[in-house]
């Protein structure tokens, strides 16, 4: 049987927003069973929670960002991401300002705080949303599909008129070794022509060369160059984790995208919802075959 996790104690992240450019520290804490995944601003009047769910996604132009009646939680992807490949279900994630730290523009300093923490089983077993037949969400030339596969597996295509860009596909697996190896390290990135529209937009105050790749009209403007020369779509295929997340429940399914991002991934998580027919809710060692226990044992432990 799966178990639901989380942290056996509290660790923190130091860094500053993104767009925000403001400092700030999230601190990841253990949370009990079957309490999902929370954001707690703690720098407001009665410390106000808000669940990492679709219902409460606000905002998906530049970033994730979850929204309540009066504060948001803005870039979230990143952090989140670490949570999908670890399994973490239950955690409470404290803030003291409105954005999560952009860090180096990647998802390795979670990670690592949260394989400090020492993620633990609980004595609940998890659900997922195990996909039975396909679901899409098709908008323009950017796609989205979940197919019925016994584990976790994502397909990510992205296509950018950039010659340092151009048309890059990951196919992958997703478990903690491979998002620890080919995906956590690959950093967020943007153009340089977008950037007096963004700072004009009150986004981009806390952007620079060390958390984000920047791209000219014709190359990488970064001195180091890239971590993988595949940077820019497994930075994607970390988004669309992330967004997974608020999803509220580990999916076993293959998630195909074609130049989606976050409101593409907002979309198609929204569908799976209102497709009751195209999913059900299984706990491992009762409800799936034997086949499939074996495929998630590799895939999602």
């Amino acid at each position: 049987m799966f178990f639901q996790k989380t942290i056996r104690k509290t660790v923190e992240v130091h860094g500053v927003g993104i767009h925000s450019g403001e400092k700030t520290t999230l601190k990841f804490k253990p949370a009990p069973a079957n309490t999902g995944v929370y954001f707690i601003r703690a720098d407001l009047p009665n410390r106000p929670f808000l669940k990492v769910s679709a219902t409460n996604v606000q905002a998906v132009s530049y970033q994730t960002t979850l929204g309540g009646p009066h504060f948001q939680v803005a870039t979230i992807e990143h952090c989140v991401s670490a949570l999908s490949a670890l399994r973490i279900d239950n955690i409470y994630i404290e803030l003291d300002g409105p954005e999560i730290p952009i860090c180096d523009g990647s998802a390795q300093f979670f990670l690592k705080a949260l394989q400090q923490a020492e993620v633990i089983e609980l004595d609940e077993p998890r659900k997922y949303c195990y996909i039975t037949e396909p679901i899409s969400f098709v908008e323009g030339d950017k796609s989205a599909y979940v197919l019925p596969y016994h584990g976790l597996r994502l397909t990510v295509t992205i296509d950018f008129p950039h010659p340092a860009i151009g048309k890059q596909t990951l196919d992958m697996e997703i478990n903690e070794q491979t998002f620890a190896r080919d995906i956590a390290n690959a950093r967020t990135f943007g153009f340089l022509k977008d950037v007096e529209a963004l700072k004009k937009a009150g986004l981009a105050k806390g952007g620079s060369l060390d958390n984000c790749i920047v791209l000219d009209d014709e190359k990488i403007v970064n001195e180091e160059g890239l971590r993988f020369a595949n940077e820019f779509v497994r930075h994607k295929a970390l988004d669309a984790l992330g967004d997974l997340v608020t999803l509220e429940m580990p999916l076993m399914g293959h998630v195909v995208l074609n130049r989606a991002g976050h409101d593409v991934m907002n979309k198609l998580i929204k569908k799976i919802v209102a497709s009751p027919n195209a999913y059900r809710f299984v706990e491992m060692g009762a409800d799936v075959s034997e086949e499939a226990k074996r495929f998630a044992n590799w895939s999602l432990a």
